[in-house]
Parts: structure tokens; sequence; C-alpha cells
């Protein structure tokens, strides 16, 4: 077994005992991302679809320097201060994945790390 420790400027750097994401083998396991912006580690300014968008910019960032894409993830989970927002996640997922889509969960929280409205997380297979 194979084991990477994965990291990238193009991404926030970990606010706390973890890593952006682990590399076993060929599957990566990424960890969540809020909407923050790698070069100021402020959260994005913006509506809802902004930081929605902010955050899957980083999963591409972190997949990207794992040696895959957004393509590659098999399941996702995203985590939300307000499920009212989700078909806003719906919508916006669709620019940015195609069919077959990856698995998925959707899960209401009271609250998220620096106050964010909505972090997501992945796992990804390379081939």
């Amino acid at each position: 077994m194979s084991r990477e420790i994965i990291q990238t400027d193009k991404a926030p750097q970990a606010i706390g005992t973890y890593s952006q994401a682990v590399k076993v083998d060929n599957t990566v396991y990424m960890s969540g991302q809020i909407p923050l912006v790698p070069e100021t580690m402020e959260l994005v300014e913006g509506d809802m679809n902004t930081q929605i968008r902010r955050v899957f910019d980083n999963l591409v960032a972190v997949a990207e320097a794992a040696g895959g894409s957004l393509v590659d993830v098999v399941k996702l989970n995203v985590f939300l201060t307000d499920l009212a927002n989700f078909p806003q996640v719906n919508e916006i997922m669709a620019e940015y994945f195609e069919q077959p889509y990856p698995a998925r969960a959707a899960i209401g929280v009271a609250g998220l790390p620096k106050g964010a409205a909505v972090e997501m997380d992945a796992v990804l297979v390379l081939a």
C-alpha cells in the first residue's frame, strides 16, 4: 500500500490538524473545502452561488494536485447550514460534473468552520 499526502497552494491551506488530501494507492480522500480564497485564507465575498463555485474550484485544485480531476470523483459529500440552498448546489454542480455523476450525500448542519455556509469533501479513484 502506498500513501501520499497531497498539498497545493492553489487551494486553501489546512486550518487544523489535517491534510488537504491523502492518496492511498489509486484512491484520493479529499478533506472538506469551504469557500476560502487560497491567497487570503478568507471566505470569498459574494452570494451563495459564488461560495459554492469557490468550494468546487478548491476541490478542482486539490484533485489536480493529486493527478486527477472532478471526473474521477466517485463520492461527494455536501454540508449546508441551510438546506434551502441545495437547489443551487445542484445547478452549479452541473457546471463542474457530467454524467455519470458521483454518489452524493447532502447534509444539513448547524455550523461550519469560519462561519461558512457550505463545505464539501470528496473521494476520487484515479485510473
